[in-house]
């Protein structure tokens, strides 16, 4: 499970997006705007206050650069095993 916390105005989170859905990943988009979720919540939640926050399978990874990292090195298949 995949879910990414983010704004509707953020190029990050459209980058991350637009990565998962190039490798057909399902996942849960919160908009933190939309749900009024504080950055001091999102803190909590995620570990960061700054957007995208993606979390696979209730692991927080970080955002966008992370998450490309994570691709390149080929450690998201493995994360989400595919």
């Amino acid at each position: 499970m995949v879910i990414i916390y983010s704004t509707s105005w953020c190029p990050s989170c459209i980058s991350a997006k637009r990565l998962l859905d190039s490798k057909e990943i399902k996942y849960e988009e919160i908009n933190i705007e939309e749900v009024d979720i504080s950055r001091a919540e999102l803190i909590k939640i995620a570990g960061a206050a700054t957007v995208p926050q993606i979390m696979i399978n209730e692991t927080p990874i970080g955002g966008f650069d992370n998450l490309l990292e994570l691709e390149q090195n080929g450690e998201l298949n493995k994360m989400l095993k595919i």
